[in-house]
């Protein structure tokens, strides 16, 4: 199986952040980062959420998608993991990548610049004629 080419687009708030990358060796999610301010961090009050930018836009080739996934490590120390799980990013979308973070632990949660706060797994897909 060939690699999917995707193009990326570097935000101006995402400057300076690592591009999106694999963990390890055998991962499926390619680890998405925070672009929120460096001055203050982003809180999320417990049962709140919060669209937290990521500072990047891809073009998807035609017949893939992008699966915005929660981290489990987010999710098993804070409480803390994605209110559309996964999120879907169509082909044709141009708009900034975000990950829709909700707190459903007891305590706030800090989102920091260039936290890791969700995961990519880019999927080829076939489109269907129902009838």
């Amino acid at each position: 199986m060939s690699n999917l080419v995707v193009e990326i687009k570097i935000l101006p708030h995402g400057a300076g952040l690592p591009l999106p990358a694999y963990h390890s060796e055998g991962a499926a999610g390619l680890d998405l980062f925070a672009a929120v301010s460096a001055k203050a961090a982003e809180i999320i009050a417990p049962g709140s959420w919060a669209a937290i930018p990521t500072g990047i836009v891809l073009a998807l080739p035609p017949g893939s998608e992008g699966q915005v996934r929660p981290r489990s490590g987010l999710a098993l120390k804070h409480g803390v993991t994605l209110l559309n799980a996964p999120g879907t990013i169509d082909a044709d979308y141009r708009g900034e990548v975000k990950a829709l973070l909700v707190n459903l632990g007891r305590a706030p949660f800090a989102v920091e610049r260039g936290m890791r706060i969700a995961q990519l797994v880019i999927a080829r897909f076939s489109r269907v004629e129902l009838i």
